[in-house]
This record gives structure tokens, sequence and C-alpha cells, in this order.
């Protein structure tokens, strides 16, 4: 008897550990929720446009067939499709970017807090990658051709590098409408105000002066 009711309950937990998880994410209570980008409500995402204010121009945008300059230093340069440039995103939960990127050009190492990405190549190669979170830290990389297709995991360290002698272009889908980008150099060396040279020279295992010489390229 005891067994049962302990089951009975194990049961009961289960289903209500699951009614929780489907409850954090609920479904649509309306068609869309068109971003009001005037308004000073601030919420989880942004607030709703008036119904009757919405027009089709909410769920469009023209542009991806323009290459994007890539001359900077990294020799790659990113175009975001999200929320910001089509209102309709909104609430929805995916987004696109285009990537251009020169002959050795890289999209440095990154993450996106808030989305997995999968990325097909449209033009060129590149060699793609991403790691594994502590304590393994695997790393995953693979050599990818015109038509390709690859995925990196929500919040993992991940990167791509135009391994050709001619241009590359790839087009990545992201599972959010805002994704974020955390560039690992950037986000360590060139934060404002600056990490403090102790903290970096004892994570890094350098000296001073090497992290004054990376502070210095952000």
């Amino acid at each position: 008897m005891a067994i049962r009711i302990f089951l009975l309950a194990a049961a009961l937990l289960a289903m209500a550990c699951s009614h929780g998880v489907t409850a954090s994410d609920p479904s649509h209570l309306q068609d869309f929720c068109v971003a009001d980008k005037m308004s000073q409500v601030r919420v989880n995402g942004l607030a709703c446009k008036e119904a009757k204010d919405v027009v089709v121009e909410d769920f469009y945008y023209s542009g991806l067939h323009l290459a994007g300059n890539t001359t900077n230093k990294q020799g790659s340069i990113v175009t975001p499709v999200n929320v910001a440039q089509i209102g309709g995103l909104n609430t929805l939960g995916v987004s696109l970017v285009r990537i251009d990127y020169a002959p050795n050009g890289l999209n440095p190492p990154h993450t996106h807090p808030r989305s997995t990405e999968i990325l097909t190549v449209i033009e060129g190669s590149l060699h793609v990658g991403f790691v594994t979170s502590n304590p393994e830290n695997k790393h995953f990389s693979k050599v990818l051709g015109k038509g390709d297709v690859f995925v990196f995991p929500k919040g993992l360290v991940h990167y791509q590098f135009n391994n050709g002698a001619t241009e590359a272009v790839a087009i990545a889908a992201l599972s959010s409408q805002n994704p974020g980008v955390i560039t690992i150099a950037n986000a360590v060396f060139g934060s404002t105000p600056s990490i403090a040279d102790g903290i970096l020279t004892k994570a890094f295992q350098v000296e001073n002066n090497v992290v004054d010489w990376m502070q210095g390229q952000f």
C-alpha cells in the first residue's frame, strides 16, 4: 500500500512539474502583438501596438540581398532582422541574420544568451564551431560549404571563420525575437569600466602588461 501511495505521489509531482514547464511559455492570446516602439511601458518584450494601427509593413523587411561592409578588424559584419527591424516579430520567438565575411574574416567567439542558432552557408565556405560548458569544454568544429547547415546550441560559445579565398555569406535563424549577443573578447577586455588587471591576470595566468595590451585592442 505504501509503495502505491509513493508511486501515485511521484506521478502527481511529475505532472505538476510538467504543467509548470508548459505554463512558463504560454501560447499566444491573440494572433499577433506588433511591437509599439513608441510605448514607454516596460515589459519582458515590447508592448503591443493597437490592432487597428497594424499595417502590412509591420511584418516586412527588405535588405538581406545587400552585402554588408566587412571593412573592419574582424572582416565580418552581421545584418540583423529581429524585432527592432520587424515589429511583427514581437512575442513570436524567432529572428534572422545575414552574415558577410571577407576572405579570412571571422565572426569571433560569442554567445546568444537567449537563443539557439541554425546557420546555412549561402556562398563560400566557413570553418565553424562551438564549445560545450564546464567542465568538459569539448570543441565541436566542421568546415561547411555552400548549402551546408550547422546548429549552435543556446548559450554556448561559438564562431565562424571564412577559410576560403573568396567572400562568404551565411543566413542564420535564431529562436528569439531578441537573441542578444556577448562577444567574449569585447566583454572581458573591453568592458566599461574595465575589469581590474588583478582579476584578469589571475584568470588568464598572464602578466599585467599582457592584460593592458589586450584591453588596448578594445
